[in-house]
């Protein structure tokens, strides 16, 4: 290791096994282990593939968070209506945890894809409530009852909403064949 005689140990995790915890495990045995070699032998940490995972997890816990926070920045600052913020400000985080839940359900894992799957799937959400919203506050702007301009601005841009999140999937669709993506999508526990 370096030009120094060494012996490495290779660990890697079982199949399903969170790979985070398997390494933050690792870490916190190392002192113990070290108190039971010689004074001599010194242990150290040659790779750690955790540091790309944890920094793609937080590049997308940041990106989630400013896609929120602008999305509900931008609809006060055009709409000027509190109710008409509240509703995304609500309806992506709820979505999100939704989303998550029934990955966890189904077994799913998150890695690269379901991470990018999650960033792809706020944007369908916040994109699909922005429209929603502006055509429903136009006609509360035009006087309507509130439950009246919800059902006449959902009738009106309802099958608009549906035909764009299907041309959205239709062009994710070549990544339902990149078979080797998927295969650490199917885990017996969710993981990293």
């Amino acid at each position: 290791m370096n030009d120094v005689p060494a012996v490495i140990v290779n660990i890697q995790r079982q199949p399903g096994a969170n790979i985070i915890q398997v390494v933050d495990s690792i870490k916190a045995l190392l002192p113990q282990l070290q108190t039971t070699l010689p004074p001599a032998i010194q242990v150290s940490i040659l790779t750690d593939r955790t540091i790309t995972i944890r920094a793609s997890v937080k590049d997308v816990q940041f990106s989630l968070m400013l896609t929120i926070a602008l999305v509900v920045m931008v609809i006060f600052l055009f709409l000027r209506n509190l109710s008409a913020t509240i509703i995304p400000s609500v309806a992506v985080p709820l979505s999100l945890v939704g989303t998550l839940a029934v990955m966890y359900l189904v077994g799913y894992s998150l890695n690269n894809l379901t991470l990018m799957a999650l960033t792809i799937s706020t944007g369908f959400v916040v994109d699909d409530a922005i429209v929603m919203i502006e055509n429903i506050v136009r006609y509360l702007e035009e006087g309507e009852k509130p439950m009246q301009a919800a059902l006449k601005g959902a009738e009106q841009i309802g099958f608009t909403i549906v035909s764009l999140t299907i041309s959205l999937i239709a062009v994710l669709i070549p990544l339902l064949f990149m078979g080797t993506l998927w295969a650490d999508c199917f885990a017996s526990s969710p993981s990293l």
